[in-house]
């Protein structure tokens, strides 16, 4: 989560991943509030765009550096989201962009972490969507099962969705 410049209405833009490997699992990374470990959530690799990088180079580029899964086909944006929340001592507000990957390779190193990374994200997991629907751990977005689901189900929706505004919530 490296500094950059905000975007529009002075959000920081980021691409997020929705990761499925052939069995249909989502890959999320865990993470946590660096002075206050206890509190820790779920959520998609991703991060803000650097220098003059589209959103996808930065999707292709934040999924190498948290997960070292370098082998994906990138599909379209499902989904875009407003959220603002504090984290490491300072307010972040991002305008999120969700991009669609398929791939074979399963095994994550995570080689590429910043220095905040470093700090606060633990590990990754590929999660089914039953056990999604049934955990009672924090994912972010918040209605990732039903996203999730509902894009199985139905495949990409024709346009992006814009999920509702999330607003004081650990970064996701």
């Amino acid at each position: 989560m490296p500094d950059d410049p905000a975007g529009a209405a002075g959000f920081r833009k980021v691409s997020r991943v929705v990761l499925l490997d052939p069995a249909d699992r989502i890959l999320l990374l865990h993470g946590f509030e660096p002075a206050a470990p206890e509190v820790d959530w779920w959520f998609t690799p991703g991060g803000g765009l650097e220098g003059a990088e589209t959103r996808e180079e930065a999707a292709l580029r934040e999924l190498a550096e948290e997960t070292g899964i370098t082998e994906v086909e990138l599909g379209p944006v499902l989904w875009r989201r407003h959220c603002a929340f504090p984290f490491d001592g300072r307010r972040w507000e991002q305008d999120e962009w969700y991009f669609l990957a398929r791939t074979g390779q399963t095994r994550t190193e995570m080689k590429g972490l910043t220095e905040l990374e470093r700090r606060s994200v633990t590990g990754a997991r590929w999660w089914t969507v039953e056990e999604l629907l049934t955990t009672r751990e924090t994912v972010y977005p918040a209605r990732l099962a039903g996203l999730l689901e509902t894009l199985l189900a139905e495949g990409p929706p024709g346009a992006p969705v814009d999920l509702a505004t999330e607003i004081d919530r650990p970064p996701a």
